[in-house]
């Protein structure tokens, strides 16, 4: 048995003028949309203005931005880093009333 039936037959038909149709539908005519633009409010003409390229605002925000990035990324996160390791590492600890330096434990080789 090969092929399909009548009734198979009739339905894939149907599918496939349906799924032409739809196809077609969804084609715009030349006068769509039919309906008004309105006009944009203040957000909308805000960003309007904001989001054109080689606008004022657009430019002193990425200025910020990539000053800002700078500044934490090449100065503020290194310092912070560098001060850590010179405190906790370097200097060793100080009492901070007389300035004493406080000697390490010494090492017990021996049981817990």
């Amino acid at each position: 048995m090969s092929g399909y039936t009548p009734d198979e037959k009739l339905r894939v038909e149907q599918i496939t003028k349906l799924r032409r149709q739809w196809l077609k539908d969804q084609e715009l005519s030349p006068r769509e949309p039919v309906g008004q633009a309105k006009a944009p409010g203040p957000v909308g003409r805000f960003w309007a203005s904001f989001l054109e390229p080689k606008s004022l605002w657009r430019l002193y925000t990425y200025k910020a931005y990539t000053g800002g990035v700078f500044t934490l990324t090449r100065l503020l996160i290194p310092a912070w880093v560098i001060h850590y390791y010179v405190k906790y590492h370097v200097s060793g600890d100080t009492i901070l009333e007389t300035g004493e330096v406080v000697p390490d434990l010494p090492e017990s080789h021996g049981h817990h």
